[in-house]
């Protein structure tokens, strides 16, 4: 139980190490000052371009899918279910990202980090909400909405596995809704802007400060 309890603090540690504060350190910059506030890769791009949104997200995605490794692996002397221990692993990561313990816990959203763990976890459901996703930017350029649907699209692939007959784990079940609930938790700011007309669509940049 010790080594389980262990992989779940490593997993949220590495999901505070924040991809955005941390590049923006080596340029003098903290994006949570300018745009949006938020420490994630879209506001990274507004605020800093392609290339360090770029950076950010291999990080955040990375520390995501190498949580759901951690979870997955071995546990020499304990019955864990791999499945389930990848699962807390993943959220314990996502959340770390969100409210991290280096960065005054401020932090992103979250989203990066949880499809690096389903990747790893659940990669022909990260297909299907990675299509969903690029599908909503497409026609919106909303990115807030396009994450959130694409996250509404996780348990509805489940219900649809299950119509097919292709039942599922009972982690993989809650894990989808986990991972719904966090993204409209941390993501409700841009469907208030939404409702009010007010939410910014991709490709609105934000010139930072040069260190």
């Amino acid at each position: 139980m010790a080594i389980v309890i262990a992989k779940i603090v490593i997993a949220y540690l590495l999901g505070s190490l924040s991809g955005s504060l941390l590049l923006g350190r080596l340029r003098g910059l903290d994006i949570r000052h300018h745009g949006s506030g938020n420490a994630g890769g879209t506001n990274a791009l507004r605020v800093a371009g392609w290339r360090f949104a770029l950076g950010v997200i291999v990080i955040d995605v990375g520390k995501g899918a190498l949580a759901a490794w951690l979870g997955a692996t071995a546990v020499v002397g304990e019955s864990s279910d791999a499945l389930s221990l990848a699962v807390a692993c993943t959220m314990a990561a996502a959340i770390g990202h969100c409210w991290p313990v280096f960065f005054r816990v401020r932090g992103g959203k979250g989203a990066g980090t949880l499809v690096g763990g389903i990747l790893v976890i659940a990669p022909w459901f990260a297909a299907v909400m990675f299509a969903v996703w690029i599908a909503v930017i497409a026609l919106t350029r909303y990115v807030g909405l396009a994450t959130v649907l694409a996250a509404a699209t996780f348990p509805l692939a489940i219900a649809v596995a299950f119509a097919l007959d292709v039942p599922q784990p009972t982690a993989m079940i809650v894990f989808s809704i986990a991972v719904f609930v966090l993204i409209v938790w941390t993501h409700r700011g841009n469907l208030a802007r939404l409702r009010r007309g007010e939410e910014p669509r991709l490709g609105k940049r934000e010139q930072a400060p040069r260190a």
